[in-house]
């Protein structure tokens, strides 16, 4: 919001069919992350909570928490004049983040959007029967679009025409994971 546009759209707004196709699956994406919470909410039986609501309930805890705490790292350091990099003939280049969260992933705003999402079907599976389970498409939906549709293809695209040339960038996708974080290593 404080940028006022998202580059990834750049190229969509001019296109017509493009920002068709673009809206559709928003919408499509919209649909499928609701798909459990719209049948937990149109379930007219009672269930008392139990330890799965509770499990979800943090299960979406920690991914709201990854992601706000990633989101507002990325725009502290984008924030510091420091890390704006300014080279003749080249522009501003920027520099990467890789403190806090981005430490121990690529994406964790990612990872707590799949977490989110992740615990919310958890939860609602409490009061599901049957064939309601299959609204587990839900937060794999979120995983396959994020990890492999609209946001990590693009962004890694970007990042390693940015920085790809870099030997500490190098060193940091070949150090830090992806998504999912392996804890241990750091």
């Amino acid at each position: 919001m404080k940028d006022g546009h998202d580059r990834r759209f750049n190229n969509v707004r001019d296109n017509p069919g493009m920002f068709f196709v673009y809206w559709t699956v928003q919408a499509l994406w919209v649909y499928m992350t609701l798909l459990p919470t719209l049948i937990l909410n149109s379930e007219r039986r009672d269930e008392p909570l139990g330890p799965r609501d509770y499990i979800g309930w943090g299960i979406w805890g920690l991914g709201f928490a990854t992601e706000a705490i990633a989101d507002q790292q990325k725009w502290n350091f984008k924030r510091d004049p420091d890390n704006a990099v300014r080279i003749p003939f080249f522009g501003d280049l920027g520099k990467f983040i890789q403190s806090g969260l981005w430490a121990y992933s690529r994406h964790p705003n990612y990872l707590g959007e799949i977490l989110q999402w992740s615990g919310l079907f958890l939860s609602a599976s409490s009061v599901m029967r049957g064939a309601q389970h299959l609204s587990v498409v839900s937060p794999l939906f979120v995983w396959f679009l994020l990890r492999h549709v609209s946001g990590i293809p693009i962004l890694e695209q970007q990042a390693l025409k940015r920085w790809g040339s870099d030997p500490a960038f190098q060193n940091y996708i070949r150090d830090t994971p992806l998504l999912w974080p392996r804890l241990w290593l750091k």
